[in-house]
């Protein structure tokens, strides 16, 4: 008779790193953008979030295609985020560009924590900072110290944070596309989407001591063939030293307990489950980043965070959060 075991186990059987072992999913993606603008314009930007490989995703076979007068893929200096630039300068009835790369993402499971934590790096304690959208003060900071005064290590505490905002906030459906972000907000409402929930853990997570960002990325299909374009989705990520980023997801479980009907006592294993890890059904596009400019620098002031993909019209930007009305994108997936 054969046990079925975790993964987890696994790993602690074999004495191996958790994240050794994954699931992964593979497929093409395609995103197709257009714009709606005066025939006679001659300055239609847009920017689309160009996705990388790392240790957790493949990205090849990049293609781009459109009418666009001219292209290119840009980094910005801050997040190190890029994002695939293109214009139009001459009038053109019909603006369009399409984004076609393969991708493969592996489910991460990062739950092995070390006895002993060494100082934050240096270069990780900008992830403690406080900013316009990501506070650090107020209620957050009494709710940070609040959950977390009696853990020392770091991964105690951003278990913590995340147990209390698994416990405290609720996902409202009726948020438009991933939300806004506005932690202020969301603390007092305790309702959002992915990108209020997960801002929501990044900021008290800051706040008690844990470095910590948001992801900004995209769900895959599940099916061989699916429509994928309400598939953004934002989830965090806090820093434990001498270890390295950790996922966490409390935007994913709030999602399953509504969908599913769940109370806080049935949803244990999926809590369990996105604390340290996440499934192989999403890439990143973006990490960090909230108020930056892009590159080429846009010029409609700041963008809240970038997921999405951006477009300015003779330098007004038009509606990006789960626009569809002047720009339109769609996304879809094969799997291969």
């Amino acid at each position: 008779m054969f046990t079925r075991i975790s993964g987890v186990l696994l790993c602690a059987l074999l004495a191996i790193p958790c994240s050794s072992i994954a699931k992964d999913r593979s497929g093409e993606v395609e995103i197709a953008v257009t714009i709606a603008a005066p025939e006679d314009s001659k300055d239609v930007r847009v920017w689309i979030p160009y996705p990388v490989s790392n240790s957790t995703q493949d990205i090849s076979h990049v293609r781009v295609s459109g009418n666009f007068s001219q292209s290119g893929v840009y980094g910005e200096k801050e997040t190190g985020n890029l994002a695939l630039y293109a214009e139009w300068t001459t009038p053109t009835k019909d603006r369009a560009i399409t984004l076609t790369f393969d991708a493969t993402a592996r489910e991460l499971i990062k739950k092995d924590f070390p006895a002993v934590e060494p100082a934050i790096p240096v270069e990780i304690k900008e992830y403690l900072k406080s900013t316009a959208f990501i506070p650090t003060d107020g209620k957050v900071r009494e709710i940070a110290l609040n959950i977390t005064n009696d853990k020392q290590k770091i991964s105690e505490k951003a278990r913590a944070v995340y147990q209390w905002v698994v416990e405290n906030m609720t996902r409202d459906p009726d948020v438009k596309g991933c939300g806004t972000g506005e932690v202020e907000i969301q603390i007092v409402k305790r309702s959002g989407k992915c990108a209020d929930i997960s801002s929501v853990f990044v900021s008290i997570a800051r706040a008690a001591g844990v470095p910590a960002r948001e992801v900004f990325g995209l769900r895959l299909g599940k099916k061989d063939d699916e429509d994928m374009t309400g598939g953004h989705h934002c989830w965090s990520e806090f820093y434990v030293p001498g270890y390295g980023w950790v996922p966490a997801d409390a935007a994913d479980v709030r999602k399953i307990m509504l969908v599913e009907e769940l109370d806080i006592k049935d949803a244990q294993n999926h809590i369990d489950y996105y604390f340290g890890g996440v499934d192989q059904y999403r890439i990143a596009l973006a990490r960090g980043g909230r108020g930056y400019y892009l590159n080429p620098r846009q010029n409609d002031g700041p963008l809240n965070y970038f997921m999405y993909p951006y477009a300015e019209v003779n330098g007004k930007s038009l509606d990006w959060l789960a626009a569809q009305a002047d720009l339109k994108y769609k996304v879809k997936f094969k799997a291969h």
